[in-house]
């Protein structure tokens, strides 16, 4: 298979994560449009409960949110020394990396990584 070809198997993970995403948006759109249903709540004199479950919903969907992002960035932070090992070698140029055939993408991938988990690190300390 040529350097740059995708295998199927990448294709295959690639497809479900864009479906889970997906699904994520739709229930993110459903969501809101319960969101926007509060609004009955203050508009018949109970705007009490519409804060109540404003919230309740954010709260909780926050806290939610957080705990699936600390627990992806610790199983990613956990691999990053088994991903950096995963290095393109220059064959023949020993001690020379810099000549493997994709390591700039490599390093340009790998950076992209370590950018989204300090992302999420800095907002976990908010």
């Amino acid at each position: 298979m040529p350097h740059d070809a995708t295998p199927p198997d990448l294709t295959e993970a690639r497809a479900r994560l864009v479906r889970h995403l997906a699904e994520l948006q739709k229930f993110h759109v459903t969501l809101a449009a319960d969101a926007q249903s509060l609004k009955t709540f203050s508009t018949n004199g109970a705007g009490i409960n519409e804060i109540r479950l404003a919230y309740e919903m954010l709260e909780q969907y926050v806290a939610m949110t957080d705990a699936f992002l600390e627990n992806m960035r610790g199983r990613f932070e956990a691999r990053l020394g088994v991903l950096r090992r995963a290095e393109p070698v220059a064959v023949g140029k020993p001690g020379q990396p810099d000549f493997a055939p994709g390591h700039t993408t490599f390093w340009l991938e790998f950076s992209r990584l370590t950018s989204v988990l300090r992302r999420i690190a800095r907002r976990a300390e908010v």
